[in-house]
């Protein structure tokens, strides 16, 4: 399936059983919500995906189920997250053997890799698959910037085709712009920083609030892509304090709560990940329950 890389690609969650194992039944029905309100591609096994929890034959399950589900309604896209280049091209090459339509690719993650080595590195995978690609590009948690000049090196590579934009500098989605027109689609990266990454011209948003609130997100996008600013900051504004649950590193326990208070998952984790305690789980609950009590309606949008 062609990828348009426009519009809101959620980087969804793994759900599990009690014992750890997968949950595909809850996965499912979360995923089937995603596209029901209108989501445009689905990533899997990224870091809020639990990925490093996640052996290589757990997220060919995960991808397959994620294609039955969508049934051809939206691309179901695989995260890459590797530290050998041999091993992320064997992961490239059977999720594209069982049917994935793309891949998010993050730089190798052993090091901190020269820029010559990441460059090499995702030529390598470039090259040994057909399928359509976007660069995780994110400094701040990953200590690797895949700068402007290293997206030159990438020109040649046709399935290179877009950027997730994560390095919190607003002004990278304009350099890029200016470099590469519309050569490389940007997606915004960043929950806390989306509208304001769309407004400076990027094509859509890889979100991780959209697992608990996936009408809202979808929302926001369209209106800000219709020119109804306004309309948008207010939904954005209420979405703020649940934003930035998506900053945190237990961005995945904060998150996997708001499925819970929105009826879209469990808050079962993996090891070594636990579940939220005291003062710090009434914190967390405290600002979700508001922004659940104060959940803007969404009916007035119904056919934006």
């Amino acid at each position: 399936m062609q990828i348009k890389w426009e519009g809101i690609y959620p980087a969804v969650t793994t759900k599990f059983n009690d014992d750890e194992s997968l949950d595909l039944e809850g996965f499912a029905f979360n995923l089937n919500a995603q596209i029901e309100a209108g989501v445009d591609g689905i990533i899997i096994g990224g870091s809020l995906g639990e990925a490093s929890t996640l052996d290589f034959e757990e997220k060919l399950i995960l991808l397959k189920q994620g294609l039955v589900t969508s049934n051809g309604r939206v691309p179901v896209l695989l995260n890459i997250a590797e530290r050998r280049t041999a091993e992320a091209i064997r992961q490239a090459q059977e999720a594209e053997a069982a049917g994935a339509d793309g891949f998010m690719l993050l730089p190798p993650l052993s090091y901190g890799a020269s820029d010559d080595e990441v460059v090499t590195y995702f030529k390598a995978v470039a090259k040994a698959t057909s399928l359509p690609i976007v660069i995780y590009n994110n400094p701040v948690d990953y200590k690797i910037m895949v700068s402007v000049s290293m997206f030159k090196e990438l020109l040649e590579f046709p399935n290179i085709q877009a950027v997730k934009e994560s390095t919190r500098d607003l002004t990278n989605v304009t350099r890029m712009k200016n470099a590469f027109g519309d050569r490389f689609k940007i997606l915004g990266g960043v929950d806390t920083l989306a509208l304001e990454c769309q407004v400076a011209g990027s094509d859509g948003w890889i979100a991780g609030l959209v697992n608990a609130f996936p009408r809202e997100t979808v929302v926001i996008y369209k209106l800000v892509k219709a020119g109804r600013i306004a309309e948008a900051l207010a939904i954005y504004r209420w979405f703020m304090p649940l934003l930035e649950l998506d900053i945190h590193p237990k961005l995945v326990q904060y998150i996997k709560l708001a499925e819970v208070a929105t009826g879209l998952g469990t808050a079962k984790t993996r090891a070594p990940r636990l579940a939220l305690q005291g003062e710090e789980l009434q914190r967390i609950q405290a600002i979700i329950d508001a922004g659940v009590k104060s959940r803007p309606d969404m009916k007035p949008y119904e056919k934006l």
